[in-house]
């Protein structure tokens, strides 16, 4: 498995357990008992010096763990590194950053169990987040913060999670080709008009579950499965194993119109202000634009919850929805937050109002619907 981890090697910078500290405990009760003919009120005074001297390593070992919270995170460390860093100067807490997908990170937390040094899971889409949940990675937390700055459709109802930006999966075109007028929703892109020129990416993307989770629960499972074999069979190419490449190959002649993330599309311009294709927010006269979350939750077995807590905490912040608006393209989970130029650009739109935790309630019953339907 490989993870790129920031800073230096987990193992030197947290502390140890508590285990030592329990073994030393024991041995010294004991040694103790070992003394028959000392009465019970000397045993418990022998006994108050370690217990004094637990507690004081306690203290010493929170004190430390509190200058740093460690993050496994599956976003993009040059996107995400920006935020973190400046909340190390504004804090002067440290933040260790160990990168990947979120499939091995969550494998790691599992067999590390008690023993993992990380405090935080970041990562993408509200199926992770939930998946995580379920496996019990993560724990219920209480803030009212998040509670005032995080609408309830984007945070796990008990707590276990919670979004930081959103990102709304939409439609894009060739201009030279298509009209806006010709397109509607995502149902819409099945009509046989589209025959030869719809590009998608796999099904294997969670972005695309949940984009299929969230029609179960608007059109139910027989319109939603007829919709999915409708997408198939109008596309132009195979399909791309990431959005990046399927917009290109809209700009390229490959297909016409296509289903991806906005911020995909803003980092393109970044690059190629000139980049010859064009967004179109879906489902406006119906349920609204899909959107979806990036976001986090603190570790189960996390030694420094507090630590973890405040730093997502100063994620939903107006400075920190800000960075997330300018530099990731995504859009700010805090209503009110001002937006970047380029966002701003592309025009408001009605987003669809469902709770993000279904969809991984419903990501199983995505995934083997989208392979009944043929779409790989």
């Amino acid at each position: 498995m490989s993870l790129n981890a920031v800073t230096a090697p987990l193992s030197f910078t947290h502390p140890i357990k508590a285990t030592l500290s329990v073994a030393v405990f024991s041995l010294m009760l004991g040694l103790v008992g070992c003394n028959k003919a000392e009465t019970p009120e000397q045993n418990a005074n022998a006994d108050a010096p370690a217990e004094q001297d637990a507690a004081t390593d306690s203290t010493a070992t929170t004190s430390d763990n509190d200058q740093v919270v460690t993050i496994y995170s599956s976003r993009n460390e040059q996107l995400i590194k920006p935020l973190l860093d400046k909340y190390t100067e504004e804090t002067g807490v440290k933040v260790e950053l160990v990168t990947d997908k979120t499939g091995p990170l969550m494998a790691r937390l599992q067999a590390e169990g008690k023993n993992t040094p990380a405090d935080m899971l970041l990562t993408v889409d509200a199926g992770n987040l939930w998946q995580a949940a379920q496996q019990g990675l993560l724990q219920p937390v209480a803030s009212s913060v998040l509670e005032t700055n995080v609408p309830a459709k984007y945070r796990d109802p008990k707590g276990q999670w919670t979004g930081l930006s959103l990102r709304a999966r939409t439609i894009f075109y060739d201009p030279s080709k298509v009209n806006a007028d010709q397109l509607s929703t995502y149902a819409d892109l099945a009509d046989p008009k589209w025959k030869g020129k719809l590009c998608l990416r796999t099904s294997n993307s969670v972005y695309n579950q949940s984009l299929v989770a969230s029609m179960m629960e608007h059109l139910g499972e027989e319109k939603t499965e007829q919709v999915i074999r409708g997408w198939v069979a109008n596309l132009a190419t195979d399909v791309f194993s990431d959005d990046t490449s399927m917009l290109e190959a809209i700009a390229a002649g490959q297909c016409e119109v296509a289903v991806a993330n906005s911020y995909y599309y803003g980092r393109i311009f970044d690059e190629k202000p000139n980049f010859p294709v064009k967004i179109f927010w879906a489902n406006q006269d119906t349920t609204g634009t899909h959107v979806n979350i990036s976001g986090a939750g603190v570790i189960a077995n996390s030694d420094n919850p507090d630590g973890a807590l405040k730093l997502m905490e100063w994620l939903s912040s107006d400075a920190a929805q800000g960075i997330y608006a300018s530099s990731d393209k995504e859009y700010p989970v805090k209503e009110g937050v001002d937006e970047s130029d380029l966002l701003r650009s592309w025009g408001e739109f009605k987003q669809d109002d469902i709770s993000v935790q279904k969809f991984g309630a419903l990501q199983t019953q995505a995934i083997q619907m989208m392979d009944k339907a043929g779409y790989k």
